[in-house]
């Protein structure tokens, strides 16, 4: 085979992926991660449908993920004295399976790290791209030929604003901002959620979860202290537990905080370069863009190793058979910003009454399950482990 040497940008949940399965179909791939250790913490994802779980069991982390999954996480809406509004049960939120986002990054990391060079502390700066390999230089003053890059660092991607154009191009503002962070003693109970129009507050389980209506913002993605002045600032004026919640951002030093945003790129390859996961095709929540980041990792994987070594058709097969289903998972994050803080008391009412039907709320799990196994997906052979 040629065209062996893969560097790929991003140890998160995509990157580790498809190094694990690049790894097992005789690649060699190295994963640079801009953090200086694997992130850990991070909000529950989930994984739902047959497809979802059917890779995760190929890949070989299925058990394991089990044993670490959290029982997923029902949600609770209450009024600003904490009356029950509506509860929605584990299986809304949770999936098949609901993990922690730094334990699967973890899980997938430790399943493929004897077969992949990991470069932890560094990031790409510039490629440039030859006939026969990309030229790579690191932040760091280092400098490495690969055959092939790929761009598995999320909606933010470096090497798609370095090889397709800036962010702008590819990344459209839903109309939302969203933060979480940990939370000390004293919040250990079952998630419960509080709104006002346009914004949510919600605690459970050590962890906060907030979302607020707001256009563009302009700030510092690296600038914490900033971030947490636009929370204070959001959330300044709101009651029930929201001044509690607020006091633990002084000693937060993990926060996340971003926009809720899609992610639309055409095509998703350029010469010796491609994309996987949510940098391709990414929604920040509600998109199933874990599971799609999975599963595109799997294909992209099998499809570089049954092209042996023709990486022009192997990216387009892997686009073709996964931009369809990556579309359609989307498309529940369009809507995710509206669903968890309506703008309006009419809206947050009308919510409550959709979600409070138990019929209607079986439909929409059963859609959802429907959506993430609408994929032809082959059982790529590969070379033993």
């Amino acid at each position: 085979m040629t065209g062996k040497r893969v560097l790929i940008s991003g140890a998160s949940v995509a990157g580790p992926a498809l190094a694990y399965w690049l790894a097992r179909h005789g690649f060699e791939p190295t994963v640079v991660e801009i953090a200086p250790t694997l992130r850990g913490g991070g909000a529950a994802v989930d994984f739902r449908g047959e497809t979802h779980l059917t890779v995760l069991e190929r890949t070989g982390v299925l058990d394991r993920l089990r044993e670490l999954q959290t029982g997923g996480s029902p949600m609770t809406f209450v009024d600003e004295r904490g009356r029950t509004l509506l509860h929605l049960p584990a299986d809304f939120a949770g999936g098949d399976i609901e993990v922690l986002r730094g334990d699967l990054a973890r899980v997938l990391y430790e399943h493929g790290r004897d077969k992949v060079d990991y470069v932890f502390g560094d990031s790409i700066a510039a490629l440039d791209e030859r006939p026969d390999a990309v030229d790579v230089t690191f932040a760091s003053g280092a400098r490495r030929t690969f055959d092939l890059v790929i761009g598995a660092d999320g909606i933010h991607s470096k090497v798609r604003a370095l090889v397709f154009g800036p962010e702008e191009r590819f990344v459209s503002h839903l109309g939302y901002y969203v933060a979480t962070w940990a939370l000390p003693a004293g919040f250990d109970s079952a998630p419960v959620s509080h709104n006002a129009p346009g914004r949510l507050v919600s605690f459970g389980d050590r962890g906060a979860f907030v979302v607020f209506k707001s256009p563009v913002l302009a700030y510092d993605r690296h600038d914490v202290a900033a971030q947490k002045r636009l929370l204070v600032e959001a959330f300044g004026d709101m009651g029930w537990e929201t001044p509690r919640l607020l006091a633990t951002l002084a000693h937060t030093t993990e926060l996340y905080f971003d926009s809720i945003s899609r992610v639309d790129v055409t095509p998703w390859s350029r010469g010796r370069v491609t994309l996987v996961g949510d940098a391709a095709c990414g929604a920040t929540i509600g998109g199933m863009g874990t599971g799609t980041a999975v599963v595109g990792a799997y294909v992209l994987a099998g499809e570089l190793a049954a092209a042996d070594g023709d990486h022009r058709a192997a990216f387009r097969r892997y686009e073709d058979r996964m931009r369809d289903y990556a579309r359609r998972c989307q498309k529940g994050g369009d809507r995710t910003g509206r669903f968890l803080a309506p703008a309006s008391t009419f809206g947050l009412r009308a919510r409550n009454g959709l979600l409070g039907n138990h019929f209607l709320l079986a439909l929409m799990l059963k859609a959802g399950k429907d959506i993430t196994d609408k994929i032809d997906l082959p059982d790529y052979a590969p070379a033993a482990a």
